[in-house]
């Protein structure tokens, strides 16, 4: 199975709606820790660094997404065959919020106290979805000045 194009960002959307509906939003992590260097290779392999054992739900030529647990939650892991896969997945995705720790052609998806964790592990870019979507974010802080009459 292949997917290309918005198939595939509206299918891996709609899946990290779903883990953020299970997962929630929020939480907290601790950035001053040090970053070991970012993990690289297949999903099995970041897996294995994260300490998960992955259900896959995706195995697809573009992209290979498992669902991961460890003791701080949940979490979505995704790789990809393209760093341009990866840039149109991400863009997808981060309208539906959420916390995203991105290493070279892998993303993990979760509470931001989960993504924090892995981070230590993983190492990677610490990434926040859209502010629309993550009440309590670091975004939202009072200083939003789009339009008038949304709450965040």
């Amino acid at each position: 199975m292949s997917w290309t194009g918005k198939g595939l960002a509206v299918g891996t959307a709609g899946a990290v709606v779903a883990l953020l509906a299970v997962t929630g939003c929020g939480g907290s992590g601790d950035d001053g820790e040090k970053v070991p260097t970012t993990a690289s290779g297949s999903l099995e392999h970041i897996a294995s660094e994260a300490g998960c054992d992955p259900d896959m739900q995706t195995d697809a030529d573009t992209i290979r997404q498992a669902i991961c647990k460890s003791s701080g939650g949940k979490y979505v892991l995704a790789t990809f065959a393209t760093d341009r896969g990866q840039a149109e997945w991400l863009t997808g995705a981060k309208d539906y919020g959420g916390y995203y720790l991105v290493g070279r052609k892998w993303v993990a998806v979760g509470e931001k106290k989960t993504v924090s964790a892995l981070r230590g592990r993983l190492g990677g870019t610490m990434e926040e979805g859209s502010e629309h979507m993550n009440p309590g974010g670091s975004h939202n802080n009072g200083t939003h000045s789009g339009g008038g009459g949304h709450a965040g």
